[in-house]
């Protein structure tokens, strides 16, 4: 999610260059993210589930779960016959998470997308929402080669970032996107964007998913402000 996330991480410096940004105070995160997409949390995620075309019995994956949201509703999607982790490298995110697991067929664990430890082929759906910015872009197409990795044939990769439509959105998810989006006083250092609106565009992964080996990359917009990516996997 963008925003000035450094209002919200209290991780060494040097952790999240490594990582990335670490969110690790979820109350706040969790009351700006509702005032961010105005109250629709539950109707968003209702409907990136249902994007993900995820089945009774799926196994699925949410990297960078963050408090856990989307992981509770893919679990009642899955059933009691499939299986949801949430991964997140914040441990505040991941025992805040753990404290509400309101079902058996989910879990949640610290890890971070660029060395994810899940078996090859192990994962029917994987979802990442609001978090690719929020990853060193020198590790960004790593960490869409290891979410890949872990897809059984003819799985789905679920990619959303801030799509802001309308004429206020996009003024204000540029001044909030500023830290998040890594902007820079050097035009030529990575991660720089003249339009940080450019930096959280999920679009802009479409031809490394396909380099990665995706069959298929549709895009979908969903009001007011996400912009969801879907892959499939050649099966």
């Amino acid at each position: 999610m963008t925003g000035n996330a450094q209002q919200f991480t209290n991780a060494p410096a040097d952790r999240n260059s490594e990582i990335g940004i670490l969110i690790t105070k979820p109350r706040g995160y969790l009351a700006v993210k509702s005032a961010f997409l105005l109250g629709r949390v539950g109707s968003l995620n209702a409907r990136l589930v249902e994007l993900t075309g995820a089945a009774p019995g799926d196994h699925a994956v949410d990297i960078g779960c963050g408090p856990g949201q989307l992981v509770r509703a893919l679990a009642d999607r899955v059933g009691p016959g499939g299986r949801v982790i949430g991964i997140d490298p914040s441990q505040e995110m991941i025992d805040y998470a753990t404290g509400r697991v309101g079902s058996a067929n989910c879990r949640f664990e610290v890890g971070a997308a660029q060395t994810l430890t899940l078996p090859d082929a192990s994962v029917d759906v994987v979802t990442s929402t609001f978090v690719m910015h929020h990853i060193p872009e020198a590790q960004r197409t790593a960490a869409l080669g290891q979410m890949f990795r872990v897809l059984r044939p003819g799985g789905r990769l679920l990619l959303a970032d801030t799509h802001p439509t309308g004429r206020v959105l996009p003024a204000a998810v540029r001044i909030m996107s500023r830290f998040a989006a890594r902007r820079t006083d050097d035009p030529h250092a990575p991660g720089h964007h003249a339009d940080p609106l450019a930096g959280i565009d999920i679009r802009r992964y479409r031809e490394t998913l396909r380099a990665a080996g995706f069959a298929t990359v549709d895009f979908t917009a969903i009001p007011p402000m996400t912009g969801v990516l879907v892959a499939t996997k050649d099966a």
